[in-house]
């Protein structure tokens, strides 16, 4: 993509110093340049290339994500100046970016992440670009990525949404989006394929109808083109000659992985991902079949369903994405506008699609509580389609067709539609074997403190019977455990007496660290530190645990 991009910047009349590890690279791109290559100034030596360009600088990194870049930056910093910008065009881990942003701005560098959308063809011709950065280097960029960028009635499809990582996350969604567009895809082929027997040409034409309406969008464009393609050395389908088996680089993992440290559901773009995992079994996969049966039911719902239905899950996939967008925009105070990034991904990009325009304007209005699927025309869309969804998923069950996207896509709408779910038995089992609290209606925020008046706990009902049970010290977190003892627990510490063993782990009660230290006890009993959870706790608002330095072990 790297030379993709030089041709296009040069094609809009800016002139590009090149250069390549691979020195013997340069000469052919060169040939190939044609007319442009005018415009491309060649430079074999990492040095003569920074020389040759004007301060401040502009230097754009087309290579793999990790290491290599960070080697490239150690050899390339030294010959830099103050204000000079280094852009990472590629996918990256956007912690990566934020980390390297910070480690220029000591020398008065810029480090810019790039989001880059729409393939070699994009990269040559128009792509979608999500910068982030800082505003010194967006003004740098500004005259030629607006130059380079696709078009969307005339608007460029690039944006500055925010500082350091922001536009690597924002296009490592726009991948997990991806990733869930195009499983859903693959799923609604697989039941026409396997369970309704349309030969690909046929399911082609259905793709190619679809495009001309409300799922018009590049993805089902070029899925409607392949299936018309045939093999010439078979003279089969070319899809059918094609093993069904998916790679994957990485980004859909991240986003899901985001998106759990986010505290959001990406519920549909894991299933594609783990669907992509899955398809790398192949051999497995067949020696299941072989003993257990594949597939066997008949699907025959009608095409105007399975329409509906598709254009439901693409809602509910945009909308997956554009929650873990909010919620990163929060997390590291980016103020992303997401109306303003459904409106980059309008052209250019791998999920370009009609819903944008429907999306954009309404993150444009007031959306209720913030949800995308509760906006006026998504949810009214939503409440027409979702019942083809609901008929699709249950006759793919029912013939034993897998469709894991379309199916967590369903569960996902079903469960934010519900306004008292089953969580509540989870708290109540999780306070019953490890004494967690949980939160009672009304009454706000509560922990197990041992029966207080302000909160609530089934260890309240556990007494100590016998010299044995469960001691709790009013103001601390989690209990502390005996076996065979007394419990002296109001004061903050505990005593396990008269031979007994016990375990305490000390806690604050408003999130601080779980900490533990030396044991504490008389007439034989036998302790030592048992540390929990304290590498990945914060402290809480007061800044340390309540209850640290005491702890016995079993």
């Amino acid at each position: 993509m790297g030379s993709a991009l030089a041709l296009n910047i040069a094609e809009h009349g800016f002139d590009v110093a090149v250069t390549n590890r691979e020195a013997d690279w340069i000469a052919p791109f060169l040939d190939e340049a044609g007319d442009l290559a005018s415009r491309l100034h060649p430079h074999e030596r990492l040095e003569d290339f920074v020389a040759a360009l004007k301060s401040p600088r502009i230097i754009l990194f087309m290579i793999p994500s990790g290491a290599p870049m960070d080697a490239m930056l150690a050899q390339i910093t030294p010959l830099l100046s103050p204000g000079d910008t280094v852009i990472d065009g590629g996918n990256a881990d956007f912690h990566d970016t934020r980390r390297r942003a910070e480690d220029l701005a000591k020398r008065d560098l810029h480090f810019v992440g790039l989001g880059v959308s729409g393939g070699e063809a994009g990269a040559r011709h128009g792509p979608s670009m999500m910068m982030g950065g800082s505003d010194h280097s967006w003004a740098q960029l500004h005259p030629i990525l607006t130059a380079i960028a696709a078009r969307h009635d005339g608007v460029p499809c690039v944006a500055h949404l925010g500082p350091d990582g922001a536009g690597h996350f924002v296009k490592t969604v726009h991948n997990g989006i991806e990733y869930a567009d195009m499983q859903v895809i693959a799923e609604i082929y697989s039941l026409l394929r396997n369970g309704a027997a349309l030969p690909p040409s046929e399911i082609g034409a259905l793709f190619a109808t679809w495009d001309r309406g409300p799922l018009k969008s590049y993805l089902v464009e070029i899925t409607a083109r392949l299936l018309t393609y045939t093999d010439p050395e078979t003279g089969h389908p070319m899809v059918d000659v094609i093993k069904d088996a998916a790679g994957q680089k990485g980004t859909g993992r991240w986003t899901v992985i985001e998106a759990l440290r986010l505290g959001q559901s990406a519920s549909m773009i894991e299933a594609a991902v783990g669907a992509r995992g899955w398809s790398s079994e192949k051999a497995a996969r067949q020696r299941a079949e072989a003993i257990l049966g594949g597939a066997v039911g008949v699907f025959d719902d009608a095409p105007e369903v399975l329409a509906e239905a598709f254009l439901a899950a693409r809602l509910l996939a945009y909308a997956q994405g554009f929650r873990i967008l909010a919620a990163a925009s929060e997390e590291y105070a980016w103020a992303l506008d997401l109306a303003t990034i459904a409106r980059i991904w309008r052209a250019g990009c791998i999920i370009r699609s009609a819903l944008l325009d429907d999306i954009a304007a309404a993150f444009d209005q007031d959306l209720p509580h913030g949800e995308l699927i509760l906006a006026p025309e998504i949810a009214q869309t939503l409440a027409r389609c979702i019942p083809a969804l609901r008929q699709v998923v249950c006759s793919a069950v029912h013939g034993g067709h897998p469709v894991p996207a379309l199916s967590a896509g369903l569960a996902w709408y079903d469960s934010m539609r519900l306004g008292h779910g089953s969580a509540n038995i989870i708290q109540a089992q999780r306070d019953m074997f490890g004494r967690h609290g949980f939160e009672r209606l009304g009454r706000g925020s509560t922990m197990a403190l041992g029966g207080t008046e302000a909160t609530q706990s089934f260890g309240e009902l556990e007494q100590d019977k016998d010299g044995s049970g469960i001691g709790l010290a009013p103001g601390l977190w989690p209990p502390r455990v005996g076996v065979g003892g007394q419990h002296q627990c109001g004061s903050g510490t505990y005593c396990a007496e008269s031979g007994g063993a016990g375990m305490d782990i000390g806690a604050s009660a408003d999130g601080g660290a779980r900490t533990a230290g030396a044991g504490l006890g008389q007439s034989g009993g036998q302790f030592r530190g048992h540390p929990r959870d304290a590498p990945d706790r914060e402290p809480g608002p007061r800044g340390a645990a309540l209850f640290r330095g005491v702890a016995g072990a079993l």
